[in-house]
């Protein structure tokens, strides 16, 4: 029989943190971070990284694991998640992957094989240089499949697409193979009764952000590392340093970072629908 695991997906301020600590206490398990910010150190309060009183005694794998200067690749953490579940099996407890990055749990537990291509830093600052717009133009033109599975993403992920077929010189659709699936996974969403509901749930944990100490979070993590890109592209980190630069007030940037958070749940859903063993409902 394959290995169980347990994974609690869904859009940002769902509640995924807390169900799957309640599951981690109920079926003797430990929590797996499946998320693409809280693997950073010091990316804390925007990435709403649960500290140790939160985690209420659980042990939580892959959070605080690299600086933000380290790009931190889908295929890291395929290979650092996959050696975490194997661990906490063999010591008789359940592996609980938790998280919002899609993409994580796709390699990670579905059936979807990662292409293994080692960055390209020139053509990948080209890429960067240029408008979404253009780079999807371009993407359907090379290859459509992938770029129907990559509109909706961030630029990052579309940036990267590309970057994988140019350096293969093929559709990156002809090279991804499909897997068995190594795991017997029991995927679990938390409830929601609206869109509504969702979205001022969002809306509240901006202001508990800001309660927390946001903008002193982001302007010490500008003092020590720079406008390095995981933390210019952080959403959170983006719209205070906005405000920090004098391009809006602060109202104006907590508006724009509830609404790129609300933006990037619209985006979480549409991925996960994808999966034919989650019911979707909002």
């Amino acid at each position: 029989m394959k290995p169980k695991v347990i994974a609690v997906v869904g859009p940002t301020a769902s509640g995924k943190t807390a169900l799957a600590i309640k599951l981690a206490k109920e079926k003797n398990g430990e929590v797996i971070s499946a998320d693409s910010r809280l693997v950073y150190k010091g990316f804390d309060i925007a990435s709403a990284k649960p500290d140790m009183e939160e985690r209420e005694g659980i042990p939580h794998h892959l959070i605080d694991i690299v600086e933000p200067e380290f790009d931190y690749s889908a295929g890291n953490y395929h290979d650092d998640a996959k050696k975490a579940i194997y661990d906490i099996l063999s010591r008789g407890k359940t592996p609980i992957v938790a998280g919002g990055t899609g993409l994580y749990f796709r390699i990670l537990l579905e059936n979807y094989n990662l292409p293994r291509v080692e960055a390209n830093p020139e053509l990948r600052a080209e890429l960067d240089l240029r408008e979404k717009e253009d780079l999807l133009e371009e993407l359907e033109r090379l290859d459509k499949i992938t770029f129907e599975r990559v509109k909706d993403a961030n630029k990052r992920r579309i940036v990267r697409a590309l970057e994988v077929i140019k350096v293969l010189n093929r559709p990156l659709s002809e090279v991804e193979l499909q897997k068995e699936p190594e795991f017997n996974v029991e995927w679990i969403m938390p409830e929601l009764h609206s869109r509504e509901e969702l979205y001022e749930r969002i809306n509240k944990r901006v202001d508990i952000m800001v309660e927390k100490g946001l903008i002193d979070e982001t302007k010490y993590l500008l003092k020590k590392h720079g406008r390095i890109k995981n933390f210019v592209c952080t959403i959170g980190y983006q719209e205070i340093l906005a405000y920090l630069d004098g391009e809006c007030s602060l109202e104006e940037a907590l508006d724009k970072l509830k609404q790129h958070s609300r933006n990037y749940a619209k985006r979480q859903l549409t991925w996960f629908r994808k999966n034919p063993a989650l019911e979707i409902s909002i």
